[in-house]
């Protein structure tokens, strides 16, 4: 077609407005082709006319492109033969269009397959009309519209609805319609199934420790792990944080043996480690099951028994059923949070809340040097009810702020009472909850608690766990900051069972470590247990902390803890929680440590003789005992570490040629785990080499030959435990040096503190003098201030405006003012006469604290007393 600029011109004898009319009816169907085919572009669709019952098709350009046919090219073999139409199709749109009722338009969604193989789905519209003058023949229009992308849109929609946004997994709603499905299909055919509810709890706590990064990646693996377990006829959903479920179908009711064996196997597969960054991070799942029908015929109601069998689990016991009883454990969950709510409510009713004190012992000299407050219940109707079911229910029912504020000043009040009661002085340690450490004015509300007990800063200590922690360490380490400023000690808790126990020892404001009673070992422990034991004091040491070890309960750990240089122990072997009269009694009578376990007092220096000969060892032994020395006898370099691993040795004499190690790799060895030991080796071969090797690198202290001269060898061992005292004292007076810095530096932090809030206070008390000059200088009357010696201290505007003379006399004796008559009175009124006028004078004496602070003079004109 030419376009209009193109056309031919008109007639001469063509008439303006004629040839106006005929441009236009020219322009007319190219404009409407291009709009037609600009509006299908931008719609995404295209049109067609279709003739009937032949089917014959005209398609515009916009259709053309949308299914990538070329130029004018029309498909062949007219409606049943749509190329661009799915296969599985075209019988289905030829179909609707033969079938259409003339004038009726209709619609339908379909499939659409491009020349270039992409597939999309299209909304067909169409319409038939009946051809005017030509009976039977139709002729219809239709549009066709690509809707793809809101059709890919809703799926993911429906996706995101249906399914976790973590794992991928169906969620709770999806799972409730699958089992309504199930149900629906089962109570047709009298099937069953069964419903698995998941929990790991693992999850939360690696989000709260290692971040949400962390325990969305533990949530995936474990995600792909439960789908990877399902087989045919199971159907696994995740329903939110740490918490699955498996819906197993079966053809017969199942043997509860046989599920139990599914479910003891499923959660054997979940509860692999999960590598994470650095860290094996172990899930121990646990999982509740319940039956349909037998345990509930409603799909909501079973998922709740299955979480309900689940809650009556624990470590020991990770698998359970549904049973009646089950319920009985959510009623005692709501009853024990009703009487705690009672019990917080109001603490002193019936003593339902009571303090505990379990001691905590210094090593080096056996006395009590702190208790720390253990909160027990005893509710009138429930009985005893042990923390570790109670704190729990507090958390959830979010009671934990508030009781951790019961402790708190309980916990303050006792320790003044101690104080009070001259009893020797121990720190009272308080466990902080999480409630308590979100408190942006933490340090001042306990500064609170301690004014008002009367309770010294020092006296108190607090305790938080890594996961607390950790869980926002910029919040916690400002919050622990200020509390320490103050002289509060700040412990951190269960060390050793989070997962970034060096990050919080090197980020926190701490002064005590309290290792968890699962690293308390004793002298029986394999040698790798004890090296932890040993690893954690010494890493705590050299970061200038000191360390406490909990659940002490045997000599032999006892023991090992003192030969490793722990600072202090809290345990049942000492003492278990005990009331405060106890403590009292306790601190009356100076219970303290037997002398055999006070590290301060010096036991025999201990030798550690290694040598593969038996009759060396005999010899050796019988000649160094003379001295009074603890000997240790090992017959290889392995038997050599277990010793020392079990008792603190000074020196150490090795051979230098025995079976599996050598005496230098030996003692390189006992160097990287007990650098503190003096090593000396003892051969009769002279292959030197290695040997001035390992003395230069310091590996060695001293090579001494076989044979050997009796006295010059005690002579050399004597050398080597007076050297190694002299170490040990060094180390002593070095930590001493440190503890005192650190005092002094928390001293002087106090001090700045007092002394901007003094600063303060003077600024105060000058501005409210001001305030108070200001307002005096307003007074209508003349007003004169005389301090305590007698002397003028403030004269106000209006004595200056009636005697210009008194303004001079500042700093003078009362007795030259002009009105000097009631400069000897005490208090009370009379009359005086000054400037030539007759005054009633008011005299108010000022006193501060019961000591005298002057007077105050307010002179009035006679006759205007009313002012």
């Amino acid at each position: 077609m030419t376009s209009p600029d193109s056309a031919l011109p008109p007639p001469p004898d063509t008439a303006p407005g004629a040839l106006h009319a005929m441009q236009a009816q020219q322009q007319e169907p190219l404009w409407n082709a291009q709009m037609l085919e600009r509006t299908e572009k931008l719609c995404r669709s295209g049109s067609f006319e279709i003739e009937l019952p032949s089917g014959r098709l005209m398609m515009s350009a916009g259709l053309r492109e949308l299914v990538g046919l070329q130029g004018e090219q029309t498909p062949e073999g007219g409606l049943n033969a749509l190329s661009w139409v799915s296969p599985d199709e075209r019988a289905y749109v030829a179909v609707i269009w033969r079938s259409a009722t003339p004038d009726e338009p209709f619609e339908f969604e379909h499939r659409l397959v491009c020349t270039d193989g992409r597939r999309l789905v299209v909304l067909h519209r169409g319409v038939v009309h009946e051809v005017p003058g030509k009976s039977g023949r139709l002729r219809g229009v239709g549009m066709l519209q690509d809707i793809t992308a809101q059709r890919e849109a809703e799926q993911r929609l429906q996706q995101a609805m249906n399914h976790n946004e973590v794992t991928g997994l169906p969620n709770r709603a999806a799972l409730l319609d699958h089992l309504d499905a199930a149900a629906h299909a089962a109570r047709w055919s009298a099937g069953c199934f069964s419903v698995l509810a998941l929990e790991v709890p693992r999850i939360a706590e690696v989000k709260a420790s290692m971040g949400f990064g962390a325990g969305d990646t533990l949530s995936m693996a474990l995600a792909s792990r439960l789908a990877a377990a399902c087989g045919p006829g199971e159907w696994v959903a995740h329903l939110g944080e740490g918490e699955f479920a498996l819906m197993l179908e079966h053809a017969a009711r199942p043997d509860p043996a046989s599920l139990r064996a599914r479910a003891e196997a499923l959660c054997l597969q979940m509860d692999a480690p999960v590598r994470l960054g650095a860290t094996d991070v172990f899930p121990s799942s646990r999982v509740g099951i319940a039956r349909f029908p037998d345990d509930a015929d409603e799909p909501a109601v079973l998922l709740e028994r299955a979480q309900t069998a689940r809650m009556g689990t624990n470590a020991a016991a990770p698998l359970g059923f549904f049973e009646p009883e089950s319920s009985a454990q959510v009623v005692r969950a709501l009853q024990l949070e009703a009487g705690l709510r009672r019990a917080v409510e109001d603490p002193e009713a019936g003593g339902q809340l009571q303090l505990l004190y379990q001691p905590q012992v210094d090593l080096s000299d056996g006395r009590i040097r702190g208790v720390e407050a253990l909160l027990r219940w005893h509710d009138p109707v429930l009985g005893d009810v042990p923390p570790a079911e109670f704190l729990p229910v507090a958390e959830r029912a979010g009671l934990s702020g508030a009781i951790g504020e019961f402790v708190m000043r309980r916990a303050c009040a006792q320790a003044a009472a101690w104080q009070r009661a001259g009893l020797p002085r121990v720190r009272v340690c308080v466990n902080l909850s999480s409630a308590q450490l979100q408190r942006p004015d933490l340090a001042a509300h306990v500064q609170g608690i301690l004014r008002a007990t009367g309770a010294d800063p020092s006296g108190l200590g607090l305790e938080l766990t890594e996961g607390l922690a950790i869980a926002d360490m910029s919040h916690a380490s400002a919050v622990l900051r200020a509390l320490r400023a103050q002289g509060i000690e700040i412990a951190l808790d269960d060390f050793g069972t989070g997962y970034s126990s060096l990050g919080a020892l090197r980020s926190l404001p701490l002064d005590l470590v309290k290792v968890d009673r699962s690293f308390v070992q004793d002298v029986t422990s394999a040698a790798h247990d004890v090296s932890v034991t040993r690893a954690i004091i010494t890493m705590a040491h050299g970061l200038q902390l000191r360390v406490l070890a909990e659940g002490v309960e045997t000599e032999s750990q006892l023991s090992l803890l003192g030969a490793n240089t722990c600072d202090l122990i809290q345990g049942r072997w000492f003492s278990p929680p005990v009331s405060a009269d106890e403590v009292a009694r306790m601190l009356r009578e100076g219970r303290r440590l037997p002398e055999r376990f006070v590290t301060r007092v010096r036991r025999g220096h201990t030798v550690l003789l290694v040598d593969d000969e038996e009759n060396i060892l005999s010899a050796l032994k019988r000649l160094l005992r003379r001295d009074g020395y603890h000997i240790l006898t090992a017959s290889s370099a392995a038997e050599g570490l277990q010793r020392l691993a079990e008792t603190e040795v000074d020196v150490i004499v090795s051979d230098q040629r025995m079976p599996g190690m050598s005496g230098v790799e030996f003692l390189r060895r006992a160097k990287e785990l007990y650098p503190h030991t003096v090593r000396m080796v003892l051969s009769g071969y002279t292959e030197l080499q290695s040997i001035i090797d390992a003395v230069n690198e310091g590996a060695i202290y001293r090579f001494l030959t076989k044979p050997w001269d009796d006295q010059h060898l005690r002579a050399h061992v004597a050398e080597a435990v007076r050297h190694k005292d002299m170490v040990d004292e060094n180390r002593r007076l070095a930590r001493q040096v440190e503890t005192a810095n650190a005092d002094l530096a928390a001293v002087n932090a106090r001090l700045a503190q007092s002394a901007a809030q003094q600063r303060e206070h003077a600024d105060l008390m000058a501005l409210i003098a001001g305030s108070l000059r200001d307002v005096l200088d307003e007074l209508p009357a003349a007003v004169i201030g005389i301090d305590p010696e007698g002397l003028v201290a403030f004269v106000n505007r209006k004595a200056e405006h009636s005697w210009p003379e008194a303004a001079s006399l500042l700093g003078q004796s009362a007795a030259t003012l002009p009105c000097m008559g009631f400069t000897e009175m005490g208090e009370g009124v009379c009359h005086a006469s000054a400037g030539g006028h007759e005054h009633v004078v008011r005299v108010r004496p000022l006193r501060h604290g019961g000591l005298e602070g002057g007077r105050l003079v307010m002179l009035t004109p006679l006759g205007e007393e009313t002012l």
